[in-house]
């Protein structure tokens, strides 16, 4: 049985291990949901859900292990309320093009408006999205990425490259969309 001093020293514990992370695991939650309000209910019961499990939490990365209990309620999250997504798709010969990648069109992901960029984050599919945030949006390591995602670094490897294509490849479907209708 839990005392009440035991319990101020979760709290204190989970407010400097867990709590600082609280903005990461709401922008994880707003691109996965692709929703502020879905983000605000996941963020919640996904704070709740580590709160309740934090006794299980032996010291290792706060942030990790936080990011790894977000992910996986968002993903719960979206197979209960948006199947279709979940179930998206990823044509190899549609978002690959090696030669585009190697050309001047690779520029365009660089010199794209936060507004592209958004757009082609949103169309990613999931376990493209979520990888592509949690390194470039959120900093962590490739490691920290396959701890989270709980795969093989090769995986995550391999998923950031193609997450990164694809995002050229939107990128550059929405430029040519927008000269053409100039």
């Amino acid at each position: 049985m839990e005392t009440s001093q035991d319990a101020s020293k979760k709290v204190a514990r989970f407010e400097a291990v867990i709590l600082p992370h609280l903005d990461a695991a709401y922008n994880m939650a707003r691109w996965m949901t692709r929703n502020s309000g879905d983000a605000d209910d996941v963020a919640q019961e996904a704070m709740l859900r580590a709160f309740r499990f934090f006794d299980s939490f032996r010291g290792e990365n706060g942030r990790v292990w936080l990011m790894t209990i977000v992910r996986n309620t968002c993903l719960t999250w979206i197979r209960r309320q948006m199947p279709q997504q979940n179930s998206a798709e990823y044509d190899e010969r549609l978002h690959t093009d090696l030669e585009a990648s190697l050309t001047p069109e690779s520029e365009f992901l660089r010199q794209a408006t936060s507004e592209q960029v958004r757009r082609a984050i949103e169309q990613l599919p999931p376990e493209f999205r979520e990888v592509i945030l949690m390194r470039e949006l959120e900093q962590l390591s490739y490691k920290e990425i396959a701890a989270v995602t709980q795969s093989p670094l090769g995986t995550v490897m391999s998923r950031i490259s193609r997450a990164r294509a694809m995002l050229r490849q939107f990128i550059a479907g929405q430029r040519r969309r927008e000269v053409k209708q100039q």
